[in-house]
């Protein structure tokens, strides 16, 4: 993907303006709503099974964050990613702390065994553990570097026919056709509690316009970060700066920041 299709698939987000379902964790939903108004999406975050078949009827895309996870909202999300796949809707998987406990593990891996049409978007150690190797987190947070999961990601992509995005000092966007090292966004990124959530929900606006790669998200939130961060004096300023960059960023600072290479496939 190029900076001109990336512009391209930003303008088709203001555009259409996709809603956006999200079963997200109550961590990080003003965060992540806002997120996706920022980049000019329409977001709901809907829990309940009453109204998801209805729902899906009409969104743009489901996203699926398993940050926190209970009894209820569990069969929740399968039943969500039933409905999406009913009425061909991308889904967009975040496994938050997979690997961390077994609960979760085996809830990431069961939703992307059941997804028609996934993207799964993590931290390093969380595709590592979803791919089944052996990693190194501390609870939510990893512990591994963004390039040591690339094995496990394309693992992914076999076994689940779908699109990895890998989050790090370095983002991984990795497909069956290709994977793409994204050198953007900023050091101070990880200090801000749901900014890979934030991530995930924009990646669920671009995938409802069809761009299912992960790639164009990935720049522009990478990018929209790398902005805010130069404005912010901490963690606190740069969580407000990041909506205002999402919203403001132009084909210009894509196209004068992108920091994008296509690495080498192996097997």
């Amino acid at each position: 993907m190029n900076k001109q299709q990336i512009v391209s698939a930003l303008n088709k987000v203001r555009e259409e303006k996709p809603l956006v379902v999200n079963i997200t964790n109550f961590v990080v939903m003003n965060n992540t709503a806002n997120a996706l108004l920022a980049v000019g999406a329409s977001p709901i975050m809907s829990h309940s099974k009453q109204e998801m078949a209805e729902m899906m009827s009409f969104a743009g895309a489901l996203v699926i964050n398993i940050g926190t996870l209970d009894s209820v909202w569990r069969p929740g999300m399968f039943f969500a990613v039933e409905q999406a796949n009913e009425n061909n809707k991308p889904v967009v998987l975040d496994p938050v702390g997979c690997g961390a406990t077994k609960l979760r593990t085996s809830t990431a891996r069961q939703l992307a065994e059941l997804a028609d049409n996934l993207i799964i978007r993590g931290n390093a150690s969380e595709i590592i553990a979803m791919a089944g190797e052996k990693s190194q987190n501390k609870g939510v947070d990893a512990l591994d570097a963004s390039e040591a999961a690339l094995s496990a990601a394309r693992a992914l992509v076999d076994g689940y026919a779908c699109s990895v995005v890998v989050s790090g000092e370095i983002d991984y966007i990795v497909t069956k056709e290709s994977t793409i090292a994204l050198s953007n966004g900023h050091e101070m990124m990880p200090y801000v509690t749901g900014m890979g959530c934030s991530l995930s929900a924009v990646t669920g606006a671009f995938a409802a316009i069809g761009e299912k790669s992960g790639v164009a998200a990935a720049a522009v939130f990478s990018i929209a970060g790398e902005i805010a961060a130069e404005k912010s004096q901490g963690p606190g300023s740069l969580q407000m700066n990041l909506l205002d960059s999402l919203y403001q960023i132009t084909a210009e600072d894509i196209e004068s920041r992108l920091n994008l290479r296509e690495c080498q496939q192996t097997s």
